[in-house]
């Protein structure tokens, strides 16, 4: 199957899933610097959860790049993503609203599942691709994707401890995946030099 429409659909609900996270964002009516404060930690949250959409936009783009081809069994893994990656504004709000333990854990719980979820996505591309293919060498071992689970699987029961230091895990998480990975752009690149090579001056 051609991946043009599943692309396509994935780049719609992930707009939409940022688009619904910004309207959170209501300015007092006061025109203060004071009445900005309550404003604070739901816009850390949109910033924190920004990221973390922006990130897997970011990685999905690229491993879909890579494949050649979708199945049926990668549209309802990618469908399966896009659910769990649906629920962000929701848990978004509600840790912007308090950032108490329930909150905050559900807010992990949600993240961990999104990295669940892209996992069985890339390795659902990996299996109709076959363990031989660019992709397949592309995604490797993914010990970095494996890393951030463990990071929320733990930071989610240590909410009920110490709630900022969950959010301090998550904020290194996302750091963690800022720094750019170019597996799959060197993997691209070795598999049709062309597209690596420099415009014409």
């Amino acid at each position: 199957m051609d991946k043009g429409r599943l692309e396509a659909f994935s780049d719609g609900v992930i707009a939409i899933i940022i688009t619904i996270m910004v309207l959170e964002l209501r300015a007092s009516k006061e025109a203060t610097v004071e009445a900005l404060r309550p404003v604070v930690p739901v816009f850390l949250s949109y910033l924190l959860s920004f990221v973390f959409v922006a990130i897997y936009w970011n990685n999905h783009h690229h491993l879909l790049q890579a494949a050649d081809r979708v199945t049926g069994r990668v549209l309802w893994a990618n469908t399966h993503l896009l659910f769990w990656l649906s629920l962000v504004p929701f848990v978004t709000h509600w840790l912007g609203g308090a950032f108490a333990p329930v909150p905050v854990a559900a807010y992990g719980t949600v993240l961990l599942l999104c990295g669940c979820a892209y996992y069985l996505l890339s390795r659902a591309l990996v299996a109709d691709h076959g363990p031989d293919s660019a992709l397949a060498a592309a995604v490797g071992r993914d010990s970095k994707g494996i890393a951030s689970l463990v990071i929320y699987a733990s930071a989610v029961p240590l909410a009920f401890v110490e709630p900022w230091v969950s959010c301090g895990l998550y904020v290194v998480v996302a750091v963690m995946w800022l720094v750019p990975d170019r597996r799959i752009e060197t993997t691209l690149a070795a598999r049709d030099p062309a597209d690596s090579s420099p415009p014409p001056s």
